[in-house]
């Protein structure tokens, strides 16, 4: 996460320094993921600094504080990669490069994180449940009662015989036999209990008791042995005729906490660096990153139809736009002329006509937003067509559902190939809260000939404002802006 931006943000700014208030807004930043591959173990992967929000304004993360690269992209800075709002995975940034004149980072990609189980929840067994549970316990036996006493162990002043309640033993149960003879006593103490002296040494076989159990010791060795001849772990002695400097069979150590040095890509320590993204590849694929210090509750952005069908009839009613936009619906059918008075009256069969197909849209894209609690449908259609030069035109289409039924076209972007450096191409990336206050924003990337921009609309009251616009001087602004 953005962590430690505070002191960056004093330095930056002249006069007295006031210790932020608990309300003041936290920074975020937007940042676009760009990989090749499977999403879960992209072939190469970057990320591209799109916008930090310090509390007040956008700022433009690919240059805000750069020292020399800019704030976005620190070493151990964290983005959550979003898709339609939901986290699906993480983007540690490691080191940071410029390509082709902006920065950006590369790194590790990481899955979320699994939520640890709830700790499994232990019934407790009261004493008197105790006796009647199902679980063998084990029972220290009680010693034969002193004759000299003239009691039971148990204090019911009857003889030393076994009691005749006392269940049948169980011939299956095991019993746990001490090793030596409990008769032994050690000499001075008249008790009879086997303890001795604090001096007589507690290991000995004469210190131990009937009821205490007996240590007893690994047989003597010879002078020769070594102490490691038990298994552990052994240390080469060196000969006397030697170096110092001389180690034999390092490869062979085991210690698993020994610390290792390898030489290349480090593997097994943490996830691996994913290789760098290069260039603009038509396999590639984009989502969302944010990074916030704050944990923000989950914002879903997809919007749900109360009826089906109208989602199908929006998505109609923008392709058949598109295509009026990129000129491919034909013309009107002339008007029929009125029949002649000399034409013949007979009856001819009429011939039934079908309508034309309408012209296909290549790498069609329709969205469905819900930019904002209780916000209604906000529409992103994007889509080309086939051809070389002029002839390849692009289309982009933002719109919402007026109160008749039909599409109102909230923003039109169309340029082609021959035109990109004046009128980039708006390609949607998704829905993003650019501004952390639970609305979200439409992100493009207006991508040119050569170079490109990343652009945020806000939609509000039937109307979509470009609030942000990256690296200014790049292209251009689009068309129908």
């Amino acid at each position: 996460m953005l962590a430690g931006v505070t002191f960056p943000l004093a330095a930056q700014y002249p006069g007295q320094i006031t210790k932020p208030d608990k309300t003041t807004p936290t920074m975020r930043a937007v940042a676009v993921f760009e990989w090749t591959g499977d999403e879960a173990h992209p072939k190469s992967s970057r990320l591209v600094p799109v916008c930090i929000y310090d509390g007040q304004e956008l700022e433009d993360a690919g240059v805000y504080l750069a020292r020399p690269f800019p704030l976005a992209l620190e070493g151990d800075v964290e983005y959550q990669l979003m898709n339609d709002g939901k986290p699906i995975g993480l983007f540690d940034v490691d080191t940071a490069a410029r390509e082709q004149g902006a920065w950006v980072g590369y790194g590790k990609h990481l899955p979320m994180p699994m939520a640890k189980p709830a700790p499994t929840q232990v019934a407790k067994i009261d004493a008197e449940d105790d006796a009647q549970s199902d679980v063998p316990i084990l029972h220290r036996k009680h010693p034969a009662a002193d004759s000299s006493s003239g009691g039971s162990s148990n204090g019911s002043g009857s003889g030393s015989g076994p009691d005749p309640n006392a269940p049948a033993p169980d011939p299956d149960r095991p019993t746990m036999h001490k090793s030596g003879d409990a008769s032994q006593s050690s000499p001075g103490d008249s008790s009879g209990n086997g303890t001795s002296s604090t001096n007589s040494g507690s290991n000995s076989p004469g210190a131990s008791g009937p009821d205490r159990p007996d240590l007893h010791r690994l047989p003597e060795t010879s002078s020769d042995s070594s102490a490691n001849d038990s298994g552990g772990p052994k240390l080469k002695k060196k000969k006397k005729d030697e170096d110092d400097s001389y180690v034999d069979s390092v490869d062979k150590l085991t210690d698993p906490n020994r610390p290792h040095l390898f030489r290349g890509k480090a593997t097994g320590f943490d996830a691996a660096l994913t290789p760098s993204l290069r260039g603009m590849p038509t396999d590639m694929h984009q989502e969302v990153a944010v990074s916030d210090v704050t944990d923000r509750p989950e914002h879903v952005w997809n919007y749900t139809w109360a009826n089906p069908g109208d989602e199908a009839k929006m998505k109609a009613a923008m392709e058949d736009l598109a295509r009026t936009a990129l000129g491919l619906n034909p013309p009107p059918a002339p008007a029929a002329k009125p029949a002649s008075k000399k034409a013949s009256t007979a009856h001819k069969p009429k011939q039934l006509t079908l309508p034309p197909q309408p012209a296909p849209l290549l790498d069609e894209q329709f969205r469905v937003f819900e930019l904002a609690y209780g916000s209604g449908a906000t529409m992103v259609l994007s889509a080309h067509t086939g051809g070389a030069g002029a002839e390849e035109k692009f289309v982009t289409l933002i719109g919402q559902p007026d109160l008749y039924g039909n599409v109102a076209v909230l923003v039109k972007n169309v340029t082609d190939a021959v035109r990109l450096d004046d009128t980039p191409r708006m390609r949607l990336v998704d829905a993003v809260d650019a501004l952390a206050d639970n609305r979200g924003e439409l992100l493009f990337e207006l991508r040119g000939s050569t170079q490109r921009q990343f652009a945020l609309y806000r939609v509000l009251r039937g109307d979509a404002t470009r609030i942000f616009l990256s690296d200014t001087d790049a292209i251009g602004v689009p068309s129908g802006q």
